[in-house]
């Protein structure tokens, strides 16, 4: 299981004996065919550790930076796997090829096909040599944005009529006992975010925080076990990049066999009084406990 890099380094200080479990430059080679890997990472961010102390198939969550400046959580494993599959090899970061997903061409009808002075019947395009519509110009369609989100600024949270209703009542058994546990506005279900998500300028998770701006997200593989697995896995990092270029922080509990996907996700997670505990004490390394427990009731 994936654990953040501070962890796994005194896990492995603990298991080899030594302060320094691996010397600089000891996974140097095994790096060197990944250039912008070595690019995107930088040891400031991860707790002072060079990559080359990093064997690559650790399974530990390292904190990557872009060329564009987005910030990101990644495994080893997941970055050497990034140029293959749908990945483009010129992005190497989730939001950039995100935003570099070619748009779908629409096959040309048979009116476009025939073109001005075709005369084909039926066409509805004479034939004088009238001009073709924009869209059959080539001129490339804007993506549909549902224009029910209000114009607020980004990281607002609000209460949005285009949300889902909760989907289980574990996620409202988690509210009542997290809104018990922490005197924090409820009732705010989305987030303004800066990037269309399905369509929406605004995202939905579980359940708000917005004193603390922290959301949480409660996954489970649900009845077939296909939830929150394979692409689904890939939208909910999608959302927790929104969430965070918004301005929040996102904390996943996951049940189950899933894994964490971000540096504060609880494996292992359950409505008890146990796991609400469990859940304060990720917010207090997130925002401080001064300010967390300045909510507490």
């Amino acid at each position: 299981m994936a654990e953040r890099v501070e962890d796994w380094w005194a896990r492995r200080q603990f298991s080899r004996g030594r302060e320094v479990p691996y010397d600089v430059g000891a996974y140097r080679e095994a790096w060197a065919a990944y250039p912008l890997l070595v690019r995107q990472y930088h040891p400031e961010l991860n707790a002072g550790i060079v990559l080359s102390q990093i064997p690559p198939a650790a399974d530990v969550l390292l904190l990557w930076q872009c060329e564009a400046g987005h910030l990101f959580v990644a495994t080893p494993s997941e970055q050497r796997s990034r140029p293959g599959g749908r990945r483009r090899r010129s992005a190497w970061c989730p939001e950039c090829t995100a935003g570099a997903v070619p748009r779908r061409v629409a096959a040309p009808t048979r009116a476009a096909a025939g073109g001005a002075g075709s005369g084909m019947p039926g066409s509805g395009v004479s034939g004088s040599g009238a001009s073709a519509a924009p869209q059959a110009a080539g001129r490339p369609r804007r993506a549909r944005i549902c224009a029910k989100t209000p114009d607020v600024p980004v990281g607002s949270a609000f209460v949005s009529a285009c949300a889902p209703r909760p989907a289980s009542a574990a996620e409202g058994a988690l509210r009542a006992a997290v809104f018990s546990a922490l005197a924090v506005t409820p009732g705010m279900n989305a987030v303004r975010v800066a990037r269309p998500f399905f369509e929406h300028l605004e995202v939905w998770p579980d359940l708000l925080l917005p004193e603390l701006r922290v959301a949480i997200e409660y996954d489970t593989v649900g009845r077939f076990g296909l939830e929150h697995v394979g692409p689904h896995e890939e939208t909910d990092r999608r959302k927790d990049r929104l969430l965070r270029a918004a301005g929040w922080e996102v904390v996943r509990l996951r049940t189950g066999p899933l894994r964490p996907l971000g540096p504060h996700d609880i494996t292992g997670a359950t409505t008890s009084r146990r796991g609400i505990e469990r859940l304060i004490d990720a917010l207090r390394d997130i925002r401080g406990p001064l300010i967390v427990d300045a909510y507490r009731v």
